[in-house]
């Protein structure tokens, strides 16, 4: 609405919406409509009756369009007629059994909506042939001389290769595996740690890569014994170059400085590779609403960062390396140059001066190469740290605890919440329930309603032991889950969340995901239970689909049938249905309404819904209010409560909006139907 745009679309905009928020938004709509080119994408239909053209869409093309009134004329002969039937049959279904004590409410069907440097290795194999005739008369000698050189030469490359082997094989066979071994543990204990973990913004799409420095190793030992050596050799050379060691020193402080300066180069690119991260994940939403310009920007905005980071790093850098390596060379210099005045002088011989000069230049420098690998194992031993701290995380729900009470390979399936107190762990603050206390019985059905934000996923949520109530119990069978084995628990309960979650594989494999072992026979029943085994035939490869992540390339509702045959496969003793339905149109629904009340037979189903038209056959309906359970009862129980009941005024509220599409259409119809009266008497 702030765009104040020329064309608006709207797909189900309130369909994630109890019926009373439904109202007041829909009326805001209407009056932004107006004046504005709009396109409605709807199931529940009460949110089109004033649309101007209304187009049926069946199998991919334009079956049939015109006015509401138009097309209602058309009868069981018109795709949208006949939807209106549907939802009018759920609606008169719903009441039949209210009617007898209690005024004239209807259900209407409520639709919510629906994803090295390939160091080039040139190895220089440096080929190097020279020299064959120059010393002729000594041929026999250089044929001597050069049969040795190639014979040390190839002794030199063959003791390489095989120190090289040597040390870079063990090693590396090591680190490959102590890193895999690392990922697991990590991966296995980031998995098991409880939902409130998750639920912390430093947890926030946290993605764990571990790289530790194995390779830095303690060089103090060769120093004493270099600089020992150097004083019995010649001790006044000595002194002249264990003086120049600050030099040394003075470099490794500058690549030091320079690696924490990276540290701020890192953090502002990770910052940029975010926001691209996550313009691409919800690239729909930013087309949607013209947004390229402004992500464009705040990309740009990030890199110019960047950018003057690394100018400044540049000059830091390069000035920093020239002054160095100057410092570095001028060392040596001043060695060979103090090393000769000592020769010259008759002070030393030649061969202790060289031998002091290397031992110690030689020993500074593996210091210095030693002491560079100083950050990496500053950050190798942070990376430790942060790995052990989430090895050695205490979880408060141990999913497999192998001192809990087991589950037996059966269950009754009877849940009951005893005196629930319960907030979220990110918000402490503000609780969700104060002393709930709900029972589903074993074999039969609860339904829980409300308005939005209740709490009513919330029980689903405790009764998975996502999280724990801060006070009361959570049941099942008459034992506390909190002292169940929990892993062992889930295989009892299959779940139909609101938003399905669908894998990046296909279409079996993410209905096999609910049951590990099962057959493919098995899958394609749960498939055709769900209603979903027909579209899945019509894909191209079946079955053998492959779901890109999240499932983008599928409709709410197909995604939505597939988290549904999942979770039949799963045969569970419990079910939980968080708006199992929400994202299907009212054709499909019939039948996948039929499919789940014969999947629940003889289960114990606790269901979440905001269209009451699906909870009519509950065995007890909760109307959850203000973190407690406001009302209780049959559907028939619950409308001869006071009109001004919380669900009495839920079912006005989703009548109105049902008969103000029936209504209009029938006075508007040439078919004949008996009014309410006439079927009352």
């Amino acid at each position: 609405m702030l765009k104040k745009p020329a064309i608006l679309l709207l797909d189900e905009a309130t369909s994630a919406l109890d019926s009373e928020s439904e109202k007041l938004v829909q009326e805001a709509l209407d009056k932004f409509m107006i004046g504005r080119t709009t396109l409605v994408i709807a199931h529940r239909l009460s949110t089109i009756r004033k649309a101007d053209l209304v187009a049926g869409l069946q199998q991919g093309s334009v079956s049939e369009i015109g006015t509401h009134d138009e097309l209602f004329v058309k009868g069981e002969n018109g795709v949208y007629a006949k939807l209106i039937r549907m939802q009018e049959a759920a609606h008169e279904t719903a009441m039949s059994n209210a009617r007898k004590s209690s005024a004239s409410l209807s259900i209407d069907a409520s639709h919510p909506n629906y994803k090295l440097e390939k160091l080039a290795f040139k190895e220089q194999a440096s080929s190097f042939w020279r020299l064959a005739k120059v010393n002729s008369p000594e041929w026999l000698y250089a044929l001597i001389g050069s049969i040795g050189s190639v014979v040390c030469g190839f002794l030199s490359a063959f003791f390489a290769y095989v120190l090289s082997a040597v040390l870079t094989f063990p090693l590396g066979y090591c680190w490959e595996n102590l890193t895999k071994r690392v990922r697991e543990k990590m991966f296995s204990a980031v998995l098991k740690n409880e939902m409130a973990w998750f639920d912390q913004e430093e947890n926030e799409s946290a993605r764990i890569a571990a790289r530790l420095s194995l390779d830095a190793n303690n060089n103090t030992p060769l120093m004493l014994v270099a600089c020992t050596a150097g004083f019995v050799l010649q001790w006044r050379l000595a002194l002249v170059l264990v003086a120049a060691f600050p030099v040394v020193a003075a470099t490794v402080l500058q690549k030091m400085f320079m690696t924490g300066f990276s540290g701020d180069l890192e953090a502002a690119h990770a910052k940029a590779t975010q926001l691209a991260g996550e313009a691409i994940a919800n690239v729909r939403t930013v087309a949607a609403f013209n947004s390229e310009k402004k992500i464009v920007g705040l990309f740009v905005s990030n890199l110019e960062i960047l950018l003057r980071r690394c100018f400044w790093k540049g000059q830091i850098s390069g000035s920093g390396y020239g002054i160095a390596q100057f410092a570095l060379y001028a060392s040596y210099a001043l060695g060979l140059w103090y090393a000769s005045w000592l020769v010259k002088h008759g002070i030393s011989d030649f061969s202790k001066t060289i031998r002091v000069f290397m031992v110690l230049m030689v020993s500074a420098n593996g210091a210095a190469e030693t002491l560079t690998l100083a950050p990496d194992f500053i950050k190798g031993d942070r990376a430790m740290r942060s790995v052990f701290e989430l090895l050695d995380h205490r979880n408060e729900i141990e999913p497999d605890d192998s001192d809990a009470t087991p589950v037996p390979d059966r269950l009754r399936g009877e849940v009951e919440l005893k005196h629930v107190d319960f907030s979220y762990p990110s918000r402490p603050d503000m609780p969700v329930f104060r002393d709930l206390s709900l029972r589903a019985r074993a074999g039969k059905t609860l339904a829980l309603v409300g308005p939005s934000g209740c709490g009513k996923s919330s029980v689903i949520a405790l009764i998975q032991t996502f999280y724990d109530p801060s006070s009361g119990r959570v049941m099942i069978d008459g034992k506390d889950i909190r002292k169940c084995n929990l892993k062992s628990l889930g295989r009892h309960i299959a779940v139909v969340p609101q938003e399905p979650c669908l894998f990046a594989t296909s279409i079996y494999e993410n209905i096999a995901y609910g049951h590990d072992s099962a057959t493919e026979a098995e899958i394609i029943e749960a498939a055709t239970l769900a209603n979903a085994h027909k579209f899945i035939s019509g894909l191209p490869e079946g079955y053998k689909t492959f779901v890109r992540e999240r499932g983008v390339q599928l409709s709410g509702g197909q995604k939505q049938r597939i988290a549904i045959a999942r979770a039949f496969v799963r045969k569970a003793e419990l079910m939980l249905l968080d708006e199992a339905i929400s994202a299907i149109d009212a054709e499909s629904e019939r039948s996948v309404q039929e499919a789940l009340d014969r999947a629940c037979i003889g289960k114990t189903t606790i269901i979440v819904a905001h269209r009451l038209s699906t909870i009519r056959n509950a065995n007890l309906i909760a109307v959850i209010d203000d973190g407690k359970v406001a009302e209780q009862g049959s559907h028939s129980q619950l409308l001869k409560n006071p009109p001004d009941g919380i669900y009495a005024r839920m079912i006005q509220l989703q009548r109105f909006s049902n008969n103000q599409v029936i209504g209009v259409a029938s006075s508007s119809s040439s078919l004949t139907r008996p009014n309410d009266d006439q079927r009352e008497s």
